[in-house]
């Protein structure tokens, strides 16, 4: 009961990190605008991974994407190519996740198949989550980067007094979503990793030892046994009494008061 809780935890936990991956790499809001030099402003930028969108004050928005490849960051390019990866491989781990859940039976599949697949998709979890947590850690680091280098542009000359405006930009929305889904579908891949080892069977092989009395087909009595084979009648008896085991041939060898008369 334990593992298939652990299991099915696992799996919810990893879907629900599936989910915010992608609501992360579709946000625009991974930089935004830093207000805290000029908190009003008539314009509000904001950028994504795949379009800049600009705010007026009077509520109206306008995104335009982007239409080159060649002309963008390097890092942004790198960015989007990890999330892309998480994605792709949380889609597969879901499908994989699926047919290895216990309390889903397919046709006559053995405990041993549903191990392996959980193991399988509880690793493609966490290369999902890694992919998600490096591509946003990333961007965040070239955010701070620009951020701290337009800092010391704007803040130049004598006194600290500003000379120029320049916009900065800071951590948007979708890094915190992306953090904490990632972090969500590591968890549930980890998750789905330990319930593998309840789920499969053991295989532990006894060496069975025979033990064989020296006669076959003993038959105990309190006062003694007598062993016979059973296997023909060429075979000779034995017959052990209370004082001891002695064989057919030397009960005959030996003189009895009959042999007398």
């Amino acid at each position: 009961m334990a593992v298939t809780a652990c299991q099915g935890l696992g799996f919810v936990v990893s879907l629900i990190g599936f989910a915010g991956i992608i609501a992360a790499t579709c946000m625009d809001q991974w930089s935004t605008q830093d207000l805290y030099n000029n908190p009003v402003t008539a314009v509000y930028n904001y950028q994504g991974l795949w379009r800049s969108c600009v705010r007026e004050s009077s509520g109206f928005t306008e995104c335009r994407g982007y239409f080159t490849l060649l002309g963008l960051p390097a890092m942004l390019q790198a960015v989007r190519a990890l999330m892309v990866v998480g994605i792709v491989l949380g889609a597969f781990g879901i499908l994989v996740s699926i047919f290895a859940l216990k309390c889903i039976r397919i046709g006559s599949m053995e405990d041993s198949a549903k191990a392996n697949m959980t193991l399988t998709s509880g690793i493609i979890f966490i290369i999902s989550g890694l992919c998600a947590i490096i591509g946003v850690s990333v961007f965040a680091n070239m955010l701070v980067t620009n951020f701290w280098m337009s800092s010391a542009n704007m803040y130049t000359g004598m006194g600290g007094m500003v000379q120029t405006v320049q916009t900065r930009y800071t951590f948007g929305a979708a890094l915190f979503v992306g953090w904490v889904a990632g972090g969500l579908t590591l968890i549930g891949g980890v998750m789905m990793c330990i319930a593998c080892r309840g789920l499969a069977p053991d295989n532990t092989n006894y060496k069975a030892v025979s033990y064989h009395a020296s006669g076959h087909n003993v038959a105990y009595k309190p006062g003694g046994f007598k062993a016979s084979t059973g296997f023909g009648s060429n075979t000779k008896n034995k017959r052990i009494y209370d004082g001891g085991a002695r064989g057919e041939d030397e009960v005959q060898s030996q003189p009895s008061k009959y042999d007398y008369v």
